[in-house]
């Protein structure tokens, strides 16, 4: 495995973030279990969750699986670098109740000593805003945040889904107040596919010196060799790549980008993942396998060395916006 420090912090991650989302949903505790020691022992140190992960009825089953695997070797503790979010209402759906949800600091205090006793652990390493809350000014949440830090709750703090405006509008008034860090990193939707992000989100991020975690690298499947997949095996792609499939132009790109990954003898899957290692500014990828064999596919992306044949081939296939503010300028 290789590592690298989260933005401008000293803590050392790999370049693949194992993503949590599927245990509980898809993914029983016991193959959960296999899966992250499959990881451990590939050395993968950083892994990523949600307190809402579990959705519906069962929001917060995937930091319990989680905690549930410290609880039975304290050591996986020790050489995880574990991130959760906090935002979402953790209420059964239907039933929320006014101050359990979003960033007020009464959510943040609430949501964090619930997040710790799922997890089976006194310290969050990195602790993200799952989404903006356009009502909670930044000095409160800052206020809320120092004092979790003070306690040892909490080490680092993230965010996700941010605009390049509230990344800056974050961190400038963190470094106003004093004493406090503010993001050091932000997980965002970013593949070959969607590259939006180019403009605002990681010239930000890097401005400032946050470690970007893409989120989806595979765009839901689509980049995942879902075409080929249709063709060979009769499996329908669903959810995000049946959607973008159903547009023409759109699938004729996926079809160039597998015929050109065929051409260079390379996964599409890989390729995709590979893709993001070499963009600047990224930390790693999440990656969320269901089982442990889509877990070894990303591993193998780690040691591919794309070609300056296959990066140009990729970029002419799926354009990025160009640098900002010339993308949107003129």
């Amino acid at each position: 495995m290789k590592y690298t420090q989260l933005g401008r912090t000293g803590l050392k991650v790999s370049r693949l973030v194992l993503g949590t989302m599927n245990f509980g949903p898809q993914t029983d505790e016991a193959d959960s279990h296999a899966i992250m020691d499959a990881a451990l022992d590939a050395g993968i140190n950083f892994f990523d969750t949600a307190n809402v992960y579990g959705w519906g009825e069962n929001k917060g089953r995937t930091e319990t699986i989680i905690g549930n695997w410290f609880a039975k070797d304290p050591a996986h503790r020790d050489k995880v670098v574990l991130a959760t979010k906090v935002y979402g209402n953790m209420a059964a759906d239907g039933d929320a109740w006014p101050n359990h949800d979003k960033l007020s600091a009464l959510n943040i205090r609430r949501a964090v000593d619930e997040s710790l006793k799922r997890l089976q652990t006194d310290h969050i390493d990195v602790y993200q805003f799952h989404h903006v809350d356009r009502r909670t000014p930044f000095e409160e949440i800052w206020q809320a945040i120092d004092v979790l830090v003070q306690q040892g709750k909490i080490l680092y703090v993230g965010s996700s889904n941010f605009p390049g405006y509230k990344i800056a509008q974050a961190n400038e008034i963190a470094a106003r107040r004093g004493g406090t860090i503010g993001l050091v990193s932000e997980q965002c939707l970013y593949n070959l596919a969607e590259r939006r992000a180019e403009m605002e989100v990681i010239p930000a991020a890097q401005e400032y010196g946050l470690g970007v975690i893409p989120w989806s690298p595979l765009h839901g499947g689509l980049l995942g060799g879902v075409i080929k997949k249709e063709v060979e095996g009769g499996r329908r792609a669903g959810g995000r790549a049946a959607d973008a499939l159903a547009n023409t132009t759109l699938r004729a790109q996926v079809q160039a980008y597998e015929d050109l990954l065929d051409k260079h003898g390379v996964e599409p899957g890989e390729a995709a993942l590979a893709w993001l290692l070499t963009r600047p500014g990224v930390t790693g990828p999440i990656v969320g396998p269901r089982t442990a064999e889509q877990l070894a596919s990303a591993l193998r992306a780690v040691e591919l060395e794309l070609s300056d044949e296959l990066l140009t081939g990729l970029d002419e296939i799926f354009p990025g916006p160009g640098p900002s503010p010339e993308a949107f300028a003129w």
